[in-house]
This record gives C-alpha cells, structure tokens and sequence, in this order.
C-alpha cells in the first residue's frame, strides 16, 4: 500500500499496530491491550484525516496509485460478459479510450471509459489516459451502436485531458470532443456517466454528456487541473492548492453547484481501501439510476437532457 503525505500519520500506527502484533505472536507477552488501544487511535486518526480533506488532497486521492482504474471497474461489474470493441473505422484503435458490451445482472449496457496504467510500460501504452480524436471517434461509434440496438450508454471518466499534441490536433481533437458533445445531447438511449477519478478538461466531456452525472466521493471534475491553473495565474506550479480551493472541483462543489447529480460515497481511506465495496456501489447505482430512465420515451428523455444542460450556469441576481 502507497501513502501520500498526509496519510503518513495513519502508515505510522499500522506499523506500530503490525510491530505490536508480531511481538505478540512471537512472545508470551499479552498485547491485546496495548493493540486495541492502537486501533482505537487508528480508526480515530482515520476518521480525522478522511473527514477534513482539502481540494487537493481529494485530488491526490483521486490520482492514488492503488486506486482502481476503469477498466477494474468494468470487469468487476460486468465480470466475464464484457466484450471489448476496437477502433473507430477511420483512422486507428486508440488505447486510451476503451469500449464495449457488458452486463450487468440481466441487463446490457455500452461501457465507454478513459483507460490509465498501472506502470511505466502500459501507462505508456494507454497514453496516460489521454484519448486522442480516434479515441473520440471510437466512442462515439460505439454509441451510436447502442443507439441503433436500444442499448443504455455507461460512460466511466478517468482522464488528465485529451491528448494535447501537435497530431492529435492535426486530426481535429476539438471537432472530435465538440461533435461527441453534440451527438450525446441528442442520443435516444439513457446515458449514465460516472467520474470514477479524475475529470479534467474537454477530456472529459468528450464522454461527459449524460442524463445523470455521478461523481464518486474523492475525484474531481475541472476545467483545469489546478497545476496548469496555477501555472497560467501565477507562473508556477506552487500555488496549486491555492487553486485547488479556488476551481471548486470536488464532488461536493459540484454538487452544489448542480453540474452532478449525486456522489458515490467511498469507503474509508479512499477506493482503493476496499475496491469491492466501491465496484459494488457503482454499480447499485448504475442499475439504481438506469431504473429511472428505462421507462422514458426516446423524446422524453432527449428534452430532459437538453433542458439539465440548458439550465446549468443560469444565475438569478
């Protein structure tokens, strides 16, 4: 298990919990005391850490090396009935963006999601989870496929950006991010997007259009990460956290703000404390807010998501 920085005082008692533990199973000593007193301070170091967390840290958290990963999500979920589906018949198969049929009990969905790696070699692979236009492409394909056969859309958020190169524009990046916008706003079957971690930029929108936006606990969800926000405003990096505060990226911000939904609580300590527990939740709610789009009409439900993104930003003085 990884610690960031301001969990090293929880790191401190499991060792001192584990140490504790070890003498008492090497030696007579009874230590029963001694480390019931430990957890006691642990779980209340716990609480105390994961109930104050600022902007930043909830960026952290959602950037966490243990955390699950999209495609952890979709095989937790659908187990052995997702099938994977490739390239956007234009130009290539872009591995950052991944797509697919799965089920879900008896229910099948379209899964769409930005795909990060677990070390060097696939982070490399998966381009860090910055989607490309093909990427765009592919997924909108995809859903267009869905379309066609009546199937709901699940899209899973976990992205730095699209990939800002000089190729990826060359091959329209933003027309690519605009035209999915467009077509998603007037899709004839349920979307359900989930930001599973981080939420950054036309990235994400480009998969973001839905007519319930979910936001787990600890991820964020920007115009901006608060590094490049903090490196036009103040020419450095530094003031990241400054403009953590100042983005409103949490889930509970936006929330507020009603740009989401509703958040996926987390278990204690983040996602991948309990990875079951958080596949599970996602998908209970997933099925819950799929129950409640199912019966609406094509027009139904295409007006309803035309008026949620319609109304967002209109402030009354």
């Amino acid at each position: 298990m990884e610690y960031l920085e301001f969990e090293l005082p929880i790191k401190e008692l499991e060792d001192q919990l584990q140490k504790c533990k070890i003498i008492g199973e090497e030696s007579e000593v009874d230590v029963t005391e001694t480390c019931t007193n430990i957890e006691k301070k642990l779980a209340a170091t716990q609480k105390e850490i994961y109930k104050n967390l600022t902007p930043w840290q909830r960026v952290q958290m959602s950037r966490h090396p243990d955390r699950p990963y999209v495609l952890d999500y979709i095989r937790a979920i659908c187990g052995e009935s997702f099938l994977e589906l490739h390239g956007d018949r234009s130009f290539k198969d872009d591995k950052a963006m991944i797509g697919g049929l799965g089920k879900i009990g008896d229910q099948s969905f379209m899964f769409i999601g930005q795909q990060k790696g677990y070390n060097t070699k696939t982070r490399q692979y998966r381009n860090f989870g910055m989607a490309n236009p093909e990427g765009y492409r592919k997924a909108l394909r995809l859903m267009k496929s869905a379309e066609k056969f009546g199937i709901p859309v699940v899209t899973l958020i976990d992205t730095p950006g699209a990939f800002p190169g000089l190729e990826a524009e060359e091959r329209g990046q933003g027309e690519a991010i605009a035209r999915n916008i467009l077509e998603m706003t007037r899709l004839k079957v349920p979307i359900i997007t989930v930001i599973v971690g981080e939420g950054a930029s036309g990235g994400a929108l480009g998969i973001g259009v839905g007519d319930v936006v979910l936001m787990l606990e600890n991820t964020w969800y920007s115009v901006i990460s608060p590094e490049s926000c903090s490196s036009i405003l103040w020419r450095s990096w530094e003031f990241k956290e400054q403009a953590a505060d100042a983005l409103k990226l949490t889930a509970t911000d936006m929330k507020k703000q009603k740009l989401v939904d509703e958040i996926i609580k987390e278990p204690l300590g983040g996602a991948h404390r309990d990875r079951e527990k958080t596949f599970s939740a996602v998908s209970n709610a997933i099925i819950k807010n799929f129950e409640e789009l199912k019966n609406l009409s094509p027009k139904d439900l295409v007006t309803k998501r035309m008026d949620k993104y319609s109304n967002m930003g209109v402030f009354k003085g």
